[in-house]
């Protein structure tokens, strides 16, 4: 009896222990919102059970089409990311520009002009935007060859674009005097701490890099199940 008193014991004190180490790991882990680098740039329930990332640059390609086969499909993107309990953060900056090897300056310029669509309180509304067309008018057709193309775009193409959605006079300010320059450059390097090539994903445990310009929307929810299963 007292030999197994004292089994009994032993493994209702590492029951414990082992309760309290996973208690303690629950309590540290960051809640999303501690997570995430500015809410204006998630979309879905900030406390969502599931939270996906996309690191990106208006002037990579790849992160231009796989946005472009969400924005295709609004409804059901924001169906999905309602029924799977998602956060979809996107982590935009100059990161082409900052660490690329042919530094395209629009990389920087569409950067600065959606942080100041955001301080408008419109990044979604620009973002969107900026995707189509972007989209349609460059990569669609002419592949990552456009990159070079787009090196003639000054600060007036994104400053029009705004315009188009009805951003006025201080947004234009904000873009021709590089406002939101420093925050954008910081991000650039706190992304290249964490990212393998552009676009990155991390949904979840998940984590991936890249993106074909013939895929589509099916290879988008792919890559979210992927997520969702990790």
């Amino acid at each position: 009896m007292k030999k197994f008193l004292r089994i009994f014991g032993i493994v209702v004190v590492v029951i414990l222990i082992v309760g309290a180490i996973i208690a303690s790991m629950h309590q540290s882990k960051p809640s999303n919102s501690e997570m995430v680098w500015d809410e204006q740039m998630t979309t879905g329930n900030l406390d969502a059970k599931n939270y996906f990332i996309i690191y990106s640059d208006i002037v990579c390609p790849y992160c231009v089409a796989f946005e472009n086969a969400i924005v295709e499909h609004e409804s059901e993107f924001q169906k999905y990311i309602e029924e799977n309990d998602i956060l979809v953060e996107i982590r935009l900056s100059d990161f082409l520009y900052e660490y690329g090897e042919s530094r395209p300056i629009n990389s920087r310029y569409s950067a600065i002009a959606t942080y100041c669509a955001k301080n408008e309180g419109k990044f979604w509304d620009y973002y969107n935007h900026i995707i189509t067309t972007v989209w349609n008018s460059y990569f669609k057709d002419l592949g990552k060859s456009a990159v070079s193309s787009m090196s003639k775009l000054d600060k007036n193409y994104w400053i029009k674009l705004g315009q188009q959605i009805g951003l006025g006079d201080s947004f234009k300010s904000c873009v021709e005097n590089d406002e939101p320059l420093e925050e954008i450059k910081t991000n650039a390097q706190k992304s290249a701490k964490l990212v393998q090539g552009m676009p990155y994903f991390k949904f979840n445990n998940y984590t991936s890099s890249g993106f074909d310009l013939s895929w589509g929307w099916e290879y988008v929810q792919m890559y979210f199940q992927a997520g969702l299963e990790s």
